[in-house]
């Protein structure tokens, strides 16, 4: 197995992204909303247990959006938050903060595109169509997810997925024939636009009970990936569970003064921090940390590698591989204006 095809990116994290966009607004009661997406079986009316009768009614129709389909056709999110506040609007008890974050988050997620929270490619981690089982348990051990992506060639050719429970339980005792191939543990997965709306993947994904989709170009390449909770992470604030790993915060100020960041951070959200220093041309060639540096250097820098910009930013590489930058320290140097206009 390989977890990096070789004419492809570095791969990555299939069940979420570190610095897939959250909503601020973070429900007290997550867990009930994920186990619906993650447990086929799960009831469409299990709400939180501290809910009270008329909360409760609010929760299970919310919840059923991401349950899974039954037959009893489809109700459209616009129709379901419709019928939700004019209920409210009837009743004499009033909306928790809660109800208010889930209906404003929904209502943010009908903006976005599912471009706008996929896994890039560069971060997807995959699989060859010719592993063996044991090699998944390593990805699985390396990574700590779920399902990968598998591909024969190279990434732009995936022909399914493989889901860890399946390789588990190959064996039909609970143990795993670690030298099978896993050509017959297959499963499908979606192929999806990047224009596609992201309640309308998470509600495709929920009747066809697929869990991750394939973003592709309109050349047929792979651009990027999307999990279900990526979706549900939209709407009801991020979820962890014990498996998780902690990731250091895109921005992070040192004692120093200096900011320690993500090479995906935005620069918008960089100079936020640090004040205005990249000029309307720049702005044109970038989005994010990370292709301002490689800009800079013309090339992927090593670690410790220091860059400066013409207007007296500092950029020390303190993470990268030969594929990508990871993080960068970045400091002022002495006479720089952080409140001085772009120019």
């Amino acid at each position: 197995m390989t977890d990096t095809p070789p004419d492809t990116p570095t791969p990555p994290d299939t069940s979420a992204s570190p610095d897939t966009p959250t909503p601020p607004n973070t429900l007290a009661s997550p867990d009930t909303l994920a186990s619906t997406t993650s447990n086929a079986q799960a009831s469409p009316t299990d709400g939180p247990s501290s809910a009270s009768g008329g909360r409760s009614g609010l929760w299970r129709r919310l919840i059923s959006l991401f349950a899974p389909a039954r037959g009893d056709g489809e109700h459209g999110v616009r129709e379901t938050l419709e019928e939700l506040i004019d209920r409210h609007e009837d009743s004499a008890q009033p909306m928790g903060d809660d109800e208010r974050a889930l209906f404003s988050n929904i209502l943010q997620a009908r903006g976005l595109d599912v471009e706008d929270v996929m896994i890039p490619r560069a971060d997807i981690v995959a699989i060859e169509s010719e592993a063996r089982v044991h090699d998944v348990i390593a990805a699985v051990a390396r990574h700590g997810h779920s399902r990968y992506p598998v591909y024969r060639a190279n990434l732009d050719d995936v022909i399914g997925m493989v889901h860890i429970k399946d390789v588990l339980t190959r064996g039909g005792d609970g143990c795993a024939d670690e030298d099978a191939a896993i050509g017959d543990l297959l499963r499908k997965v979606l192929f999806v636009a990047p224009s596609m709306q992201v309640l309308e993947l998470l509600l495709e994904m929920r009747v066809k009970r697929c869990h991750l989709a394939l973003v592709v170009d309109e050349y047929g390449g792979i651009d990027g990936l999307v999990t279900i909770e990526d979706l549900v992470e939209v709407i009801v604030g991020e979820i962890e569970d014990e498996h998780d790993r902690e990731e250091a915060p895109p921005l992070l100020k040192r004692a120093d003064g200096a900011i320690d960041a993500s090479a995906r951070v935005d620069i918008e959200a960089l100079e936020e921090a640090i004040g205005p220093f990249v000029d309307e041309d720049e702005r044109e060639d970038f989005d994010t940390l990370g292709g301002l540096v490689f800009s800079l250097a013309g090339r992927v820098p090593i670690r410790g590698e220091i860059l400066r910009h013409r207007a007296g930013v500092e950029f020390e590489i303190l993470d990268a591989d030969p594929r990508r930058i990871k993080r960068v320290k970045v400091s002022l140097a002495q006479g720089v204006d952080r409140d001085r206009e772009a120019s």
